[in-house]
C-alpha cells in the first residue's frame, strides 16, 4: 500500500476524553474515529486491517480446535431472554426496542439464548453431540459510562462460542480444551497474560476462568501467588483461612439487596475488623442481583457472618429472620495461598477472554433437550467461551507502546514493513524505494511505502505513532551508499548498504 493513497488521518492532538495510551494512540494514529463521544467508534482502514488480523488469529485457532463458525442475528427476540429468565436480571445495559408491529427485541450483548434456540431446533440425539459453535460478531452493551476507547465501548466485536454435550464430564473436557486453545490465541498475539479463576456474573454457571492481559492500566484487580500458578479475580479470590478467637473485633455492614421484580431485603454482613466486604461474594451469598448501601436501624432480614469468624461470633448478638456463615471477605495482599501457602499479591489486568461451565442452566430453561442412549429426553450440558476481539487491539497497545506511539506485535501489525523515502524529489531515493516496494510485494510481504511529499521529520513521527514493526529509511546517506533498517521496538537502527538492502530484507522476511 502507498501511504499517499491510504486514509490515515494522524493527529498530534490528544483527545479530550482519552486517558489510556491505547485510546490516545488509536485515535491519534487514525485507526479509529469516535462517533459522538458515546462509546461508539468507526474503524478506519488501518484499524479495520488490524481488527481483521486479530480476528483471523482467533478464527484460525478455533477452526484448528474443531469449532464451527456461524453468524447469528444481532437483533434478538426479547421472548428468548424471557424464557431464560435474564430479561430483567441483566439490567439497563440491555438495550430494548420495539419494531413497527410492537414486538419486543434487544441488541444482544451475548448470545446464549440465540445459540440455544438454534441448537434446540437442529440437534435431537446424543449421536449428534458434542458440538462447538462460535461466531465473531457485533455485540451491544449500553454502558452507563463508556470510557477508555475500545476498552469499554458500547458496541464491540466479540467472539462468543458455545458447546453442547451429552454429559457433564464431556463438557468439562471441552472447557479444558478451550482453555488450551485460548492460551494459543493469546500467545500468538504476543500478549503477556494470566488465566485466573473468576466470578460467573450475569452469564451464570458453576465455574469460570478469565484471561487477563497484564497491564498497569487494567480495570480488574487480580490476586496472584508468587509461588504457584494460582490466580483469581479479586471477586472470586480465596486465601488460606485465618483463625480468629473470641476476642476478635468485628464490624458490620448493612446493605439493601435487590432482587427480580422489584423485591428487596435488608442484609447485615459481619466481618473481622479491618477486613473489606467483597461485594460480589456478598451478593452471591444472598442470591441478589445487586447490593446498595443502606443506612438504617431497621431490623435486617438476613445476617451473613464471614465464615472464618466461626466461634468468634455469638449469633445471639444479632436479631434476624435468617442467619448463616459464608465467605464474604476480600483477599488481602500478604495472605497465604490456599494451594501452596505462598504469598498472595495484587496485580492489574485487562479481561480479554472469559470461559464458563454453564451446565444445564440455559438448556433446561429453553428446553434444549436430546435423546440419550436409553431414549430419554434430557437437557444438554453447555459451556460458553468469549473473547473481546476489538478490546484486544487496546490490550495489545497497553502492553506494547512507548511515549511516541504504538508498537504492534508481529501477528497484529498493520504492515510487516514500512519503506520511508525521505525526499521523493530525489530520483535515487524514490527509485530505490520503488524497487524495494515492488520486490517485497512480489515476495508476499505486507509493505507500506511512504511516498508522501511531507518532510522527513513528519514521516518519522507518523512511523513512530503507527508502530509498524520494521522500516527501511532511505535518506541523505544514500549518497554514501547507505540506508537504515529500523526496528520500532526500542527504535533500534542498523546501517545497511544500499547495494545489499534487498537481499537483507529478503532474508529477514
Amino acid at each position: 500500500m502507498r501511504f499517499s493513497k491510504l486514509l490515515i488521518p494522524t493527529s498530534k492532538e490528544v483527545p479530550n476524553d482519552a486517558t489510556l495510551a491505547s485510546h490516545i494512540y488509536l485515535i491519534r494514529g487514525g485507526f479509529i474515529q469516535s462517533v459522538g463521544g458515546a462509546g461508539l467508534y468507526n474503524f478506519l482502514p488501518l484499524g479495520k486491517k488490524i481488527l481483521d488480523k486479530v480476528r483471523a488469529v482467533v478464527k484460525d485457532e478455533l477452526d484448528k480446535a474443531g469449532c464451527q463458525e456461524v453468524a447469528l442475528s444481532f437483533v434478538t427476540p426479547a421472548n428468548l431472554w424471557q424464557e431464560s429468565g435474564r430479561l430483567e436480571k441483566y439490567g439497563k445495559e440491555l438495550l430494548r426496542f420495539k419494531d413497527r408491529k410492537d414486538n419486543d427485541f434487544i441488541l444482544g450483548p451475548t448470545h446464549e439464548e440465540m445459540m440455544v434456540n438454534m441448537v434446540r431446533q437442529t440437534i435431537k440425539s446424543y449421536k449428534q453431540l458434542p458440538l462447538n459453535l462460535y461466531q465473531i460478531n457485533l455485540k451491544f452493551r449500553d454502558e452507563i459510562r463508556p470510557r477508555f476507547g475500545l476498552m469499554r465501548g458500547r458496541e464491540f466485536l466479540m467472539k462468543d462460542g458455545y458447546s453442547f454435550h451429552a454429559s457433564l464430564e464431556d463438557m468439562q473436557r471441552e472447557f479444558a480444551y478451550m482453555e488450551k486453545t485460548y492460551k494459543k490465541i493469546f500467545t500468538r498475539l504476543g500478549l503477556d497474560f494470566r488465566v485466573v479463576e473468576a466470578d460467573s456474573g450475569a452469564i451464570g454457571g458453576s465455574g469460570s476462568k478469565e484471561f487477563m492481559v497484564l497491564a498497569d492500566s487494567g480495570e480488574d484487580t487480580i490476586v496472584v501467588c508468587d509461588s504457584c500458578d494460582y490466580g483469581a479475580n479479586i471477586e472470586a479470590a480465596i486465601a488460606k483461612p485465618k483463625v480468629y478467637d473470641t476476642s476478635t473485633e468485628v464490624n458490620t455492614v448493612v446493605m439493601k439487596a435487590l432482587y427480580d421484580e422489584g423485591k428487596s431485603s435488608i442484609v447485615t454482613f459481619v466481618l473481622p475488623s479491618g477486613i473489606t466486604l467483597q461485594e460480589v461474594k456478598a451478593c452471591h451469598s444472598v442470591g441478589a442481583n445487586e447490593l446498595v448501601e443502606y443506612d438504617s436501624s431497621t431490623k435486617s432480614s438476613v445476617v451473613v457472618i464471614e465464615e472464618t469468624l466461626g466461634a468468634a461470633v455469638n449469633p445471639s448478638d444479632y436479631d434476624a429472620d435468617e442467619m448463616f456463615y459464608e465467605d464474604i471477605s476480600s483477599v488481602c495482599e500478604g495472605d497465604s495461598c490456599v494451594h501452596c501457602s505462598g504469598t498472595l499479591r495484587y496485580s492489574k489486568g485487562i479481561e480479554a477472554g472469559h470461559i464458563f461451565q454453564l451446565g444445564t442452566q440455559y438448556s433446561k430453561a429453553l428446553g434444549c433437550n436430546f435423546l440419550d442412549e436409553n431414549g430419554k429426553s434430557v437437557p444438554m450440558e453447555m459451556g460458553t467461551y468469549g473473547i473481546g476481539v476489538s478490546r484486544l487491539l487496546a490490550a495489545i497497545i497497553e502492553q506494547n507502546h512507548d511515549d511516541k506511539g504504538c508498537i504492534w506485535t508481529k501477528e497484529s501489525a498493520p504492515f510487516d514493513l514500512q519503506i520511508i523515502v525521505s525526499n521523493i524529489k530525489d530520483e535515487g531515493q524514490m527509485a530505490l524505494g520503488e524497487k524495494l516496494y515492488g520486490a517485497m510485494k512480489a515476495k508476499g510481504v505486507d509493505v507500506l511505502l511512504d511516498d508522501r511529499k511531507d518532510r522527513y521529520g513528519a514521516k518519522m513521527k507518523d512511523y513512530e505513532l503507527i508502530g509498524v514493526p520494521h522500516a527501511v529509511v532511505i535518506g541523505k546517506n544514500l549518497a554514501d551508499g547507505k540506508v537504515e533498517f529500523m526496528t520500532r521496538k526500542e527504535m533500534l537502527k542498523e546501517e545497511v548498504s544500499a547495494e545489499n538492502i534487498l537481499s537483507f530484507l529478503q532474508e529477514r522476511f
